[in-house]
């Protein structure tokens, strides 16, 4: 572990200078509040935009003003947002960072670096590849069951986006035709994927679409003849524009793109895709860790879990080696449930029996609650065993942990305590949920995040299910180790795959070999990793990383640790680059023994 932390503090960027404040006088004090004032309203100003140029994320958000529009669509569009990414830099440019305080310094610092990335994204074309298997605009409808209608105005701001979808497909398949012209596609094994989904939206009858969900249920407090109105303009919009809309894209997809699509899986088959993948790489883990430097951490992780999942073995008096365990988990039935429902309920006290552990370990709780809900039928086949879903910031909306309940005979129920902490508490719900409620932060950061912090502390959760005493039966322990595993396979598979030309049946075999996951979650992780380059390396650098911190703060406070403490702090400051994290752990302990001294 500390040989591994190591290379990887290494690797991490010096993102950001954080210089320490100087003591200022009442002129110095007139001059910070000055610029802090235009820092925010640069902030404010940057995110009014963002939403106005993105209506579907201001939607999510709560925002209603921009309900009746998908946006401007166009490459003179996308020009027009890099040049004012731009602007935004340069504005920021002008502020006095010095004199700043140092909370601010720090908000200025993340700020630029994300317009710097922005900008730096623009280099690349990953634009070109606008949906893959697990979302897109085949998927869109699904989507109905987030947005909120509370009044006529929103039925009505709804049929007007309808009514305009057609611009939205004009847009996503000009795109997807100049990737096929650029050679930026995804691989035709995720394409095959893609198609039934697309196949599947077309509906003769409109009522029987997932768009027109929203209209199956109205408000009381509108009159009789005003739901007839607007049920009979949905299904209307919906016959005439949108279903005529997916019909072309279904013809497009299966005559042009898909026979256009590339044969090799990795993103070094694309014009400038091996250079792309290394500035993913370095994006989503925070740091400047190569894909070569990635593949060989993944190496030695599988090789520490793997000694460990043997003494499990060894401990449950097993007749066979490992690949005779992991095919008994795969297949005996004492680890499945045959009946979708009593999976569902099963996942549901699982999470109620993890609610009330996690007390002693945390000093701040979410006020927004979560619930347990079944993935939509329509994507369960191509996607994961399980996800999360933050809540809606006006709380308008509770977190979701969404569970794969498609085929439960082959979701093990060794995997699925692991699994709740990852997604929910004290995962992904916490560190979401508490950075929702960081009043005190500006938007981007509130909302953003960096996948290495958010996945980092989602792998770092699973390692609390031990003390937690969620594990104490050595399946279930086994399966966190599956799970850890599973995540040290990813940065072998995703680097082998993207940057060395690995075949996919290589990245299923190695997976395989070493988790004893189900081969269908395997095949569908696999075809996560080739349709989403990246980003699944950073779950185990900043778990890594995470865990290291924890044992430097250990072992500088001793018996006087404070596990509340450390994790307060941790998510205290929201998602952020892994050496901030650092940072601020290295503050928190200096403040600690500050404090036991006195």
């Amino acid at each position: 572990m500390q040989r591994i932390a190591a290379r990887i503090a290494i690797g991490l960027t010096a993102l950001f200078l954080v210089s320490a404040c100087a003591s200022m006088g009442t002129n110095n004090a007139s001059s910070s509040n000055a610029e802090v004032e235009k820092l925010h309203e640069l902030f404010h100003e940057a995110w009014e935009r963002d939403l106005r140029e993105n209506p579907m994320m201001a939607t999510y958000q709560g925002d209603d003003r921009y309900n009746d529009t998908w946006g401007e669509f166009g490459f003179d569009v996308r020009t027009r947002s890099m040049e004012a990414d731009k602007e935004i830099l340069a504005k920021l440019e002008e502020i006095d960072r010095n004199a700043l305080p140092e909370d601010e310094q720090l908000n200025y610092d993340l700020f630029r670096k994300e317009y710097e990335s922005r900008i730096e994204q623009y280099g690349y074309r990953e634009y070109l590849i606008p949906l893959n298997q697990r979302g897109g605009i085949q998927t869109l409808g699904q989507n109905t069951r987030y947005l909120r209608f509370d009044d006529k105005k929103d039925y009505q701001d709804y049929i007007k986006r309808l009514k305009t979808f057609d611009e939205l497909m004009d847009w996503t398949l000009t795109l997807m035709q100049k990737g096929v012209d650029e050679g930026w596609t995804q691989p035709r094994v995720i394409n095959e994927r893609i198609l039934p989904q697309i196949q599947d939206v077309i509906v003769e009858d409109p009522t029987k679409s997932d768009f027109y969900s929203p209209f199956r249920t109205l408000p009381d407090s509108l009159s009789d003849t005003e739901m007839s109105e607007l049920r009979s303009e949905a299904a209307r919009a919906i016959k005439t524009v949108v279903m005529p809309a997916y019909e072309r894209m279904a013809e497009f997809f299966e005559n042009t793109y898909l026979p256009a699509s590339r044969p090799a899986v990795g993103a070094w088959s694309m014009p400038g895709g091996r250079e792309w993948y290394a500035w993913k790489a370095k994006q989503y883990t925070t740091t400047e860790l190569t894909p070569e430097e990635i593949h060989q951490i993944g190496l030695d992780e599988v090789k520490r879990i793997r000694s460990e999942m043997m003494a499990i073995i060894k401990q449950v008096e097993f007749d066979g080696g490992f690949d005779e365990f992991l095919e008994f988990l795969r297949t005996d039935p004492q680890f499945y449930y045959e009946d979708p429902q009593e999976l569902l309920e099963a996942y549901r006290a699982i999470s109620k029996e993890i609610d009330p552990k996690v007390v002693p370990l945390f000093g701040k709780m979410p006020r927004m609650p979560y619930g347990v809900e079944p993935i939509p039928d329509a994507i369960a086949p191509d996607t994961t065993t399980a996800y999360y879903m933050r809540p809606a910031p006006d709380g308008s909306r509770a977190g979701t942990y969404f569970v794969n309940l498609h085929k439960p005979e082959s979701r093990p129920t060794y995997e699925m305590p692991v699994l709740s902490v990852h997604e929910a508490v004290p995962g992904h719900h916490f560190q979401i949920a508490l950075a929702q409620e960081l009043g005190d932060l500006p938007n981007f950061r509130r909302y953003g995040g960096y996948t290495a912090f958010v996945e980092g502390w989602g792998l770092y959760s699973e390692s609390l299910g031990e003390e937690m005493g969620l594990y104490e039966d050595p399946y279930d322990k086994f399966g966190q180790l599956t799970y850890e595993m599973w995540r040290a396979v990813r940065l072998v598979v995703d680097t082998g795959m993207h940057y060395k030309e690995w075949t996919r049946q290589q990245a299923i075999d190695f997976f395989m070999e070493n988790a004893a996951k189900s081969e269908l979650d395997i095949i569908n992780e696999i075809d996560r990793y080739i349709a989403w380059p990246g980003q699944a390396l950073a779950y185990k650098i900043g778990e890594l990383r995470i865990k290291a911190l924890r044992e430097r703060a250990e072992g500088a406070l001793g018996d006087d640790f404070d596990i509340k403490g450390f994790h307060d702090t941790v998510l205290g400051s929201g998602a952020v680059p892994l050496d901030i994290l650092e940072r601020n752990i290295e503050e928190w302990i200096d403040a600690e023994q500050a404090r036991l001294r006195d």
